[in-house]
């Protein structure tokens, strides 16, 4: 099954996050299939770009989204 998850970048301390399409059984900083978009919570105001058309399209064949990114996903106007 396909997850849109999050994926941690940044230094120690400073987290950065890209939002990824992955396996769900792959690690969290592991193997991913595409990357669509980042999320800077360290950022002020607070950073968040999502290609909205490309996470529509994965959720149409089945990616499900995490709580959080569900949440992202919603500031974000990809889903209502």
């Amino acid at each position: 099954m396909l997850k849109i998850r999050l994926r941690r970048m940044g230094a120690k301390k400073q987290p950065f996050y890209r939002i990824i399409v992955a396996d769900s059984r792959a690690p969290r900083d592991g193997a991913f299939v595409e990357e669509l978009g980042y999320y800077n919570p360290a950022a002020e105001p607070v950073e968040l770009k999502v290609d909205n058309e490309r996470a529509q399209q994965w959720m149409k064949n089945g990616a499900q989204p995490t709580d959080t990114v569900r949440g992202l996903l919603k500031k974000a106007g990809a889903i209502d």
